[in-house]
């Protein structure tokens, strides 16, 4: 499965999905499928209104522009509001972005865009959808000119999988006060031991770095707190008390 890796505000790496052929093409049917309830309501509206008969079909004919004016803007427009998503890809679960992992630019949201003539108008859907079926991070043409792609923002990393993560409760008290002493390396070095348990669930990894870092702060794991929730807690103290500290 291909994943892009998207850097928090803590600096925690998360791996998100990347968006298969078949999520995308039912986002786009469910927006297609909008545009089409849209427009039959419309058609009824203006039926019981008379509308057509007064204006000698004129309306009908604005309505037809319009429509069709929101739906070739609709993707750029939603993507650009919304950060890269539409109705469909916002149920989907699926957004666009950038392969750096960030948001995509509005230029890139641009670009995307423009190609959707190529993508999914010049060869009748077969570019688009072969380009997105070989390509190494699931790429429509206009993905791969702007940079982009679609991710599932559903993350394959769990946050309670990772040691290295985000303290958010502005009243979190440390109980390690001197987690300090340990460096950014160390703290990587726990949340890859604790990702590989996730992973292997061999127990012995935990216990060695647990007592490594208890050896090394000096301290003893409190009564009534196991390995793995000491080795978060130091992580969550470093994170704290270095944030505060900058």
């Amino acid at each position: 499965m291909e994943t892009i890796k998207i850097n928090t505000s803590q600096h925690v790496e998360i791996d998100y999905p990347v968006a298969g052929l078949g999520e995308r093409v039912a986002a786009y049917l469910i927006d297609f499928a909008m545009f089409l309830v849209i427009y039959f309501f419309a058609l009824i509206a203006f039926a019981i209104t008379e509308l057509e008969n007064r204006f000698n079909n004129s309306a009908t004919v604005i309505l037809i522009i319009v429509f069709g004016i929101c739906y070739v803007f609709y993707d750029l427009l939603c993507e650009v509001a919304f950060n890269g998503q539409s109705l469909g890809k916002k149920l989907l679960k699926i957004k666009v972005v950038s392969l750096d992992g960030g948001r995509a630019s509005i230029g890139q949201y641009f670009i995307r865009w423009v190609f959707r003539i190529a993508d999914f108008t010049l060869t009748a859907n077969l570019l688009g959808f072969i380009s997105v079926a070989v390509s190494e991070k699931k790429q429509r043409i206009g993905d791969i000119v702007a940079g982009t792609t679609l991710i599932r923002t559903v993350p394959a990393t769990k946050i309670e999988h990772i040691a290295f993560h985000p303290v958010e409760d502005e009243d979190y008290t440390p109980i390690f006060d001197n987690a300090m002493m340990l460096s950014d390396h160390d703290i990587e070095l726990i949340h890859e031991v604790v990702r590989t348990y996730y992973t292997t669930y061999n127990t012995q990894l935990i216990y060695q770095m647990a007592a490594k870092v208890s050896a090394h702060l000096g301290v003893n794991i409190p009564e009534g707190m196991n390995e793995m929730q000491f080795l978060k807690t130091v992580s969550s103290d470093y994170i704290y008390l270095t944030s505060r500290a900058v």
